[in-house]
């Protein structure tokens, strides 16, 4: 449902300047969370290469021209048309909190300087990793084009997503770890960061592929017909 009105938009001018800030939130936010990513894991000194609270900054404001122009959109038109305004409002309060996660991350970079190793559990982290951006990479595809078999595998990756990240959390706040405790409070503090990230990317795909009622939540086999 949400597709068809995202084809009708585009044939008018407000609302495809407002589906276009949309797709520019998420392309910084994408661009946000690589670079974190990279200064927590990568750089040894925590550097960021890109202004990443500028960039957030800057998603701030488009969230509220969205709401603006959303709002604009539907006083001037037709009721039918209430419902994908709606949706279009919650995509972008996901995104905005995707950017507030990523400047945590950040923060945590800057506050731990030193290259974030996983140590034992390297793999884990690193495979949550790879499944995040692996998660922006088909968003950043799928909410364009509402491409529902690209939105699916970010909700059927989700779980184990989640899962994983809620097993190392827990390992390392009871202490079962050879971590430092500068490293095991990064690591539960990023691992927490990483799920959330993962989690609102989530609610993006679900508004593709469910009705109003239902984003946030996973697809319903009944929903499919």
């Amino acid at each position: 449902m949400f597709g068809e009105f995202i084809r009708l938009w585009r044939k008018k001018t407000l609302t495809a300047e407002t589906l276009e800030l949309a797709e520019k939130m998420l392309s910084l936010t994408r661009e946000m969370f690589f670079e974190a990513v990279w200064s927590l894991r990568e750089s040894d000194t925590g550097q960021l290469r890109i202004d990443i609270y500028q960039h957030d900054k800057t998603i701030n404001k488009l969230e509220r021209d969205v709401r603006k122009k959303v709002l604009t959109h539907l006083l001037i038109t037709e009721k039918s048309e209430i419902v994908s305004g709606l949706t279009l409002a919650n995509v972008v309060t996901d995104i905005e909190r995707i950017g507030d996660y990523t400047k945590n991350i950040a923060d945590l970079a800057t506050l731990h300087k030193a290259l974030l190793s996983g140590g034992e559990f390297e793999a884990t982290i690193t495979g949550i990793e790879q499944k995040v951006k692996e998660f922006f990479d088909l968003t950043v595809k799928a909410f364009p084009e509402s491409d529902a078999d690209l939105a699916r595998q970010v909700l059927n990756g989700y779980k184990d997503v989640s899962r994983d990240s809620a097993i190392l959390t827990n390992t390392l706040v009871k202490g079962e770890c050879q971590c430092s405790v500068s490293d095991a409070v990064t690591l539960a503090l990023y691992s927490r960061f990483l799920k959330r990230v993962a989690a609102h990317l989530f609610n993006v795909c679900t508004s593709i592929v469910n009705p109003y009622h239902r984003i946030g939540f996973k697809e319903k086999t009944k929903d499919l017909i």
